[in-house]
């Protein structure tokens, strides 16, 4: 289900019946047609275990599972939207990144610890984010949410990219991550965590970087 880019803050869905996707709530800016939005219980493709995970992990940000036939046109909170198309792989992105989703695609959570060990479990820590990151699988369109636009740099064998992680959006492909520090210990005295930290990415596929450190 492709999303029209209306401007860099909303986009438009096109709803066909026998079709659905998922939206945050308070996303729905406009529609046309008769398409209806009922509250998500079951926690999107992935049923009552990924919903459970989600609840342990945090990442309780409410759906709507959005149905019918016409057209609709998201935003929130006048953030940038990035559209990201799946051809089968699967993207991370924290929960409350997420804008709207092809109902195709399978829905899950990871630990952050299994990637980067002790390291990826600082991550979340030092970023303010979740231990567990959304997982999104398949084919088909997501839109996610960032501050100040979004750059997609792709990441290579041999090739580690290096992200602030208060910048980090998204990532998709074979990719391990793992937080290192910038800097040594003495001179991190008196710097903020996005100085101190880096978020290495290493493998094949991309990574989505905000122009901001603010978080959502």
């Amino acid at each position: 289900m492709p999303f029209r880019e209306i401007n860099s803050k909303m986009v438009e869905a096109t709803i066909a019946p026998g079709q659905k996707m998922f939206s945050q709530r308070g996303a729905m800016l406009a529609y046309k047609g008769e398409v209806s939005f009922t509250p998500n219980i079951q926690g999107g493709q992935g049923g009552l275990v990924s919903m459970i995970g989600r609840r342990v992990a945090n990442e309780a940000t409410p759906l709507m599972t959005v149905e019918g036939s016409g057209t609709v046109m998201f935003g929130h909170g006048g953030h940038h939207i990035q559209v990201i198309q799946l051809t089968g792989d699967t993207l991370y992105v924290e929960a409350d990144r997420l804008l709207a989703f092809d109902g195709t695609l399978q829905q899950g959570t990871m630990f952050m610890g299994s990637q980067g060990g002790v390291m990826g479990m600082v991550r979340g820590q030092v970023t303010g984010q979740g231990l567990f990151t959304t997982t999104l699988k398949g084919h088909g369109a997501v839109a996610v949410m960032a501050h100040g636009g979004v750059i997609e740099l792709p990441i290579t064998p041999g090739r580690a990219v290096h992200v602030d992680p208060q910048a980090y959006v998204a990532h998709h492909g074979d990719v391990r991550n793992k937080l290192s520090t910038a800097l040594g210990w003495r001179d991190m005295v008196g710097r903020g965590s996005g100085e101190a930290f880096q978020l290495e990415l290493s493998g094949s596929g991309a990574v989505y970087v905000q122009a901001s450190e603010e978080k959502l």
